[in-house]
Order: C-alpha cells, then structure tokens, then sequence
C-alpha cells in the first residue's frame, strides 16, 4: 500500500517530518518498507498483514496517523448528490442471484458525461502511488478507492443489454475480454456481473472490454458493491489476475462505507466531467451488526504490565474510531466500528492500547510471574536424580511411550491397572501407552548388546501411564536396567564386576543417600524385591523375565531392572544438611561373628540390632560374610561390626558390656542366631 505525505495531510494537520512519521507508523504496526522523496513528495510504501483491511486506504492510515500524533482527524463527507429527476429517466433492475454472494449491491446512472483526460492534481495522485492514468472517469474510480477502501467500478451505460445488472454465478462455455484485452473463460462458480445477455465483469476482480469507459463515453453506470471475500479470491486465482479492487475485496470491505464512497465517486464525476446523476438504485442489504465488548483496565494493566488511566485509554480508543461508554470504575463498555473485522474480544481492545501508547513507552521487566513451586522442585530433583546417576557410569535412554499391545505384561511384574489405549494408533507398534518402562529399557539394551557392548547400564525418567477411576493416571518414574559386565583396572589387576541386583541396590542407595532420604529399605517380594520408602511402597527390583529376552533376542545374558515412583520418593527428599563436628571422644568397636539362617533378612537383622543399641549404638554394619564347606547346609556366617559413643565423654567397659549383650541375647532369641 502506497500513500504520499500530502495525502495524508489532507486528513490530518501533520506536524512532524516524513522520517519520523514513518517510524512512528512502524513502531504502531505499519510497517513502513520504504520512504521516497518524489515529485516535490514523501511516498510512504507499507506493508499492511491481511487482518487489516481498514489501512488499505488513505483514511484508513490517516486515522492511524491522527492516533499516533494526537490530532484530530478530518473527515471529507461526501456533498449531498441528488439524482435528478427527468420524464425519460432510464429505467434500471438489479437481480441478485445468492445474497450470500453479494450482500449489498448499489447502482448510479449518471450521463452526460465528458470523458477526458484528468486533471493534474488528480493523475499526479494516482502516479505516485503506482496507478496508471486512463481518464477522468476511471481515474475518479481509482482515485476514491484509494482514498476510502471501497473498489467501484464504472460501466458504459450505453452498452448494457436489457436495463438489468445481475449478479450470478458463471457458466459453461461464457468467455469474458478483460479490459487488458485478455480473453478469459469463466469457470461455473465464478460470480459475474451480468446485463440481459452475457457477463460484462469479473465481479470484484476486473471489467470486461466491451462495456469499459472511453473517450467515447455519454452515460454511465457506477457500480460500489460488497462481495464474498472467499468467491472473489477463487475467481483471481481461477483467472489469474491481480487488482487493487480484489485484492480489497478479498480481505474484506466495510459494508457501511458503500454508499459514502459512490457518493464521494458521483461527486466528482459532476465535478470533473460534467455527468449529472440521474438514477440511484441500491439492493435491499444487511445493516451491519454493532458488536460490543467490554474493556476492564485491570486486563490491560495484567496483560501490558503498566497502568494506564481511563482518560488515556479513552481518548486512544476514541481517536481510532472506537464509541467508548463507562460501565463502572476502570470498566468501558466499547463499541467497534464496522471497519474493524478484525477485534473481536478484550485482548484486541488491549493490543490498540498498547500500539498507539507505544511499545517503546511499555518498561522492560521481568514478568510479576509467580512459579509453581512444586513443578520446579521437581525439575529440579529430577535433574538432580540424573546428574547422581551418570556420575555412577549409567547412561540415559530416551525412549518413546507409545508401545505395542503385546508387550504388556512381558516384564515378568504384575499389573492390574487397565492400559490407556489410543483410538487411533498410526501403527501396531503404537497401540497403547506404556504402564512400565521396562520394555523400551529391554529394547535398548538389546539393540547396545547387539552391537557387541560387554556391559549396558542406562536409566531413564519417564512418564508411565494407566487408566483411573475416570481419567488416565500420569507417575513420573525413574527405571534402570543393567545387564553383563564391567571391567576395572586396579593396582591388583584386572576385576570383572557383573551386573545383577547389587549393582541396583548399590546405584539406588547412592540416590537415597544424595537427596536425604533415610527411612527406605528393599525387602523380598514375589517378583524380585519391594524398595520402600517411609514404609510404602516405592518401587521394585527384577530380573526380567525369560520371555521379555526371548523377544528381544537377548540370549546367555541376564537383564536387571529397578523402577521407582518418583512422586514418591520426592516426598521423602531432604535436602538440607546439617553440619555436624568430628566426634570428641573416641568410639569403642565390639564385633559378633554368628551363623544365622539364610532366610534371615539381613537388613530386619540390622535394623533390630540398631533399635536394640539406641542412641549410644552410633553404627552397625556387616564387616564380613560367609558362605562355604565349614558352614552347614541352609546357614551363613557374618560378622556385625557395632560402634558404641556418647558425645560428652567416653564410654566405660561397663556401660558398654550390658549393651553389647543385650544386642547378642537379642540376635541368638529373635533370629536364632549362633554366636560364635
């Protein structure tokens, strides 16, 4: 869209230079492309998006223009044009076909008019903004559409058939000579101008040579319509042409500028060429539609960040044309003109606000954002989780939720949740979402184990899913696998590690210990074992079934997996530490070597014997274990190494020795322990 500085003081008393209008309308949305000084002018070339039909035109800038600079803008109503009545007025019928094609059509004869070549004000408008002269008709046409939005079109009344304009659809086999002397087919579903006999336009895209103006001209028909912005566009397209009209009507026009801009068009065609308006003809169209919206200041100060005053936001919306009504304290009531398609709620009311304030004048800050708390510990501590993981030589997976329907169940672990379906899975491999990440797991590390890598041990954190009471259930968890052997290089020599369930129960103690968690044990449990946490349940520690490795082809080598609820174990998570001093007086070590039952759980065993100890007992840990020919059948040897210590002084043999045997009668009583 082009405009020239002298233009648009016809309608606004511009103070400032071309330069600075120009970053001005810029910084307000219109973005000025390019400014040339021409002919003793300012050419303003600017880029207008398609959702602003409304700075298509002069005023349409200008209006902005007035905005941005605090003027007033002057509007140029249109004379008062009467048609004048004759005996022998021709006679004119307008026939709409869908009224959904054209909601509005208007007509006006004038005759008598001298076509000729234009004025010089009137041509030199034209050619700065890059429309051709033809003549003083055509010209005042152009002339008004750049000036107001609204395409007009003027035919030879002469030339018309039947005293009937009609605007229908095409059909096959009509041709249509546009006046670039192109001969075009019209494809049924085009919308046409027609008189009694054959189409004479494009509607809304071009006119056809055999009813055009020219210097022969005496009488004419002056066309200002709305059409169907989608059927126009269609129509440009189907007969590949581009105009200024249809590229108007294709992104909308205002309904209630019509009449304004074929008054202003018959105005200067009595002027200029001497017609005298004799007809006015008009279709029955719709009114448009008021369309209110509320405006609350307080949206504006959420939205923007600053506050601005109801006589400011007023006086903004009022100069661009908005009727502005109090509804209460810092609430409007606001009225959107027709020329606004495009606001439709709050938000849009802000955005002008906010153009014609200024973004320049809006502060930088940060956002008054407050964060969820919770959503970022866990970010947090999942990172945190990560980081302890690959500081012990895991690597993280990263695989996808979405598995096949006969990998249920696979893992070897129980599960009677329903899985969450999809309704439309792209493939089988895609059928359901996970309820365990063991799968994914196992197929990762058969593809590694396929390419001939000795030891795979990764982990992931993950969403699983299944199905609740009413809605799916989300559970963050966390699930490692680890399968074959490390090799270590010591001083000693060369140690092979395999991977089994120690390497998890080693991995996982690590992390409790990192993130503070102290109450959390790994009992036996029908599939492997149970870890807990703060006596629930947590997660679980198995080796996968025979039938997950046969799937994924995993042959001689056995895999080993931990999942935990990371929601869970979150809950228990405690951070902060405590700084505690060396100890002052030294501790007394005692040692009990007892055979006790395989079954015994060697974590119940320590547990008892750290109750037992109370506050004085400050550790007990297994030193040694033993399994072999001098052991007998169903039995193990061990030795507990217990610390005994008071921080104020030093323990005696006599406060330690009935402590110390009351740990032994406990052990030989509660777990039939032999002490040795």
């Amino acid at each position: 869209m082009k405009v020239t500085y002298s233009w648009l003081k016809e309608f606004v008393d511009i103070k400032i230079a071309p330069q600075a209008l120009a970053d001005k309308l810029t910084m307000a949305g219109l973005e000025v492309v390019s400014l040339e000084e021409k002919d003793g002018d300012f050419v303003f070339e600017i880029e207008i998006t398609s959702n602003r039909p409304d700075w298509l035109s002069v005023t349409g800038i200008a209006r902005e223009t007035a905005a941005i600079t605090g003027k007033k803008l002057k509007v140029l109503e249109p004379a008062v044009v009467r048609a004048q009545k004759r005996s022998k007025a021709p006679g004119l019928k307008i026939e709409i076909e869908n009224k959904k094609d054209c909601p509005l059509y208007t007509a006006r004869i004038i005759e008598g008019v001298k076509v000729g070549p234009s004025p010089e004000w009137l041509r030199k408008r034209l050619e700065l903004v890059g429309c051709r002269s033809v003549n003083n008709v055509v010209d005042i046409t152009n002339y008004v559409l750049f000036a107001y939005g609204q395409p007009l079109h003027a035919f030879d009344l002469d030339k018309l058939e039947g005293g009937v304009i009609i605007v229908r659809r095409g059909r096959n086999g009509e041709k249509l000579i546009t006046i670039d002397g192109e001969a075009k087919e019209l494809a049924p579903g085009m919308l046409v101008i027609a008189d009694s006999v054959r189409p004479q336009a494009a509607a809304g895209v071009m006119g056809g040579k055999d009813s055009e103006v020219s210097f022969v001209t005496k009488n004419i028909l002056l066309e200002s319509a709305v059409f169907d912005p989608a059927l126009i566009r269609k129509s440009r397209q189907a007969l590949k042409l581009q105009s200024e009209s249809a590229y108007r009507f294709e992104r909308g026009v205002d309904i209630e500028a019509v009449q304004g801009a074929s008054l202003k068009a018959t105005e200067l065609i009595e002027q200029i060429s001497g017609g005298k308006p004799v007809l006015a003809k008009s279709s029955a169209g719709p009114k448009s539609k008021a369309r209110d919206i509320d405006l609350d200041l307080a949206s504006v100060q959420r939205s923007l960040g600053i506050k601005i005053s109801p006589a400011v936001a007023r006086q903004i919306l009022n100069s661009l044309g908005f009727a502005v009504k109090t509804k209460g304290r810092d609430r409007f009531g606001v009225r959107v003109p027709s020329y606004r398609q495009d606001v439709i709620q709050e938000v849009d009311l802000i955005e002008e606000l906010a153009r014609i304030y200024g973004y320049e004048n809006i502060p930088t800050t940060l956002p008054a954002i407050r964060p969820d708390l919770a959503l970022c510990r866990t970010r947090e501590l999942v990172a945190l989780v990560k980081g302890i993981l690959l500081g012990l030589g895991l690597e993280e997976a990263v695989t996808y939720s979405l598995i096949p329907r006969d990998a249920l169940n696979s893992t070897g672990i129980n599960n009677d949740a329903a899985p969450v379906e999809i309704m439309n899975p792209l493939s089988r491999e895609q059928e359901i979402l996970r309820m365990d990440i063991f799968p994914s797991l196992c197929a990762s590390v058969a593809l590694n184990l396929n390419r001939k890598q000795e030891y795979v041990g990764i982990f992931e954190v993950a969403k699983k899913f299944a199905m609740g009471k009413d809605l799916p259930r989300e559970d963050l968890a966390l699930s490692i696998a680890v399968c074959g052997a490390r090799r270590h290089l010591y001083p000693q020599g060369l140690v092979k590690e395999e991977a089994g369930y120690l390497s998890l129960k080693g991995a996982l103690g690590v992390v409790f210990e990192r993130l503070g968690i102290k109450d959390h044990s790994i009992s036996v449990a029908p599939a492997g074992f149970a870890v807990h946490v703060n006596n629930e349940k947590a997660g679980v520690i198995a080796r996968l079934s025979q039938a997950l490795l046969d799937k994924f082809e995993i042959k001689n080598r056995d895999v080993f997996v931990a999942e935990l609820l990371l929601d869970k174990i979150f809950a228990a998570v405690q951070l902060v530490k405590k700084y505690q001093p060396p100890p002052k007086y030294p501790g007394i070590t005692r040692d009990i070597s007892i055979l006790v039952g395989e079954e015994v759980s060697a974590q119940e065993l320590l547990s008892a014997v750290k109750d037992k100890g109370g506050a004085v007992l400050r550790e007990a840990h297994i030193a040694d274990y033993y399994k072999g020919k001098q052991i007998p059948a169903g039995m193990r040897a061990m030795t507990l190494s217990c610390l005994y210590r008071l921080g104020e002084r030093t323990l005696t043999e006599e406060e330690i020795n009935p402590l110390h045997k009351g740990v032994c009668e406990l052990l030989a009583e509660r777990f039939s322990a032999q002490i040795r």
